[in-house]
């Protein structure tokens, strides 16, 4: 990997630092402090790009040259927007909303050149498929994962994956948060090269 660039991951997940660590990069890592809330009617696709860009240009207001990754996702169930769960019981009813249904998430990248303002954007969708869930395979799963800090309260990289029917999106690291085979490509564009 080559690069003369600063690298910042405009994030304080963890799961997001894990991803990008494959990578080999010498990124740092700022939280961005924005407000992460939908705008009136707004559609959860564009939810996710306006916040991932919305993050990079929060951390290039002091890193006036670098390139800046931000990404943010997006789940929906049935037109209605899921977020992180929080706490135990707030997870165990959002994996019963979920049970047998179809989960789509919406995971927004966007690389900003601070230095350029060149801008690339976008959306990796997943499409996730519960299987049928009782009340004590919900249990025993929280137990054992406590995914109160992921949207869908399920973690696919351990064993929310056991909770999973059919998984389809063209980025397996999408789902976990930062979707790496659209990052490559982007910091390529942008002369890093990787490996």
């Amino acid at each position: 990997m080559t690069t003369s660039s600063r690298i910042v991951l405009a994030s304080s997940s963890t799961y997001r630092k894990a991803l990008i660590a494959r990578l080999g990069l010498d990124c740092h890592t700022a939280a961005p402090d924005i407000d992460e809330g939908a705008l009136p009617s707004e559609a959860p696709a564009a939810t996710a790009l306006r916040l991932a860009q919305a993050k990079a240009r929060k951390i290039a207001e002091r890193e006036p040259a670098a390139l800046i990754i931000g990404s943010d996702q997006v789940a929906v169930l049935d037109d209605q927007t899921i977020g992180k769960p929080g706490t135990h019981a707030a997870a165990a009813l959002q994996l019963q909303a979920m049970s047998g249904k179809t989960v789509v998430f919406h995971t927004a990248l966007c690389l900003l050149n601070s230095k350029t303002n060149a801008v690339q954007l976008v959306n990796v969708p997943t499409t996730m498929r519960f299987r049928n869930l009782d009340t004590g395979q919900i249990e025993r799963y929280l137990q054992q994962d406590q995914p109160y800090d992921c949207a869908g309260s399920a973690k696919i990289e351990a064993l929310g994956i056991a909770l999973v029917e059919q998984l389809e999106s063209s980025d397996p690291t999408a789902l976990i948060g930062l979707p790496l085979i659209a990052l490559v490509t982007m910091l390529q564009k942008e002369g890093v090269q990787i490996p």
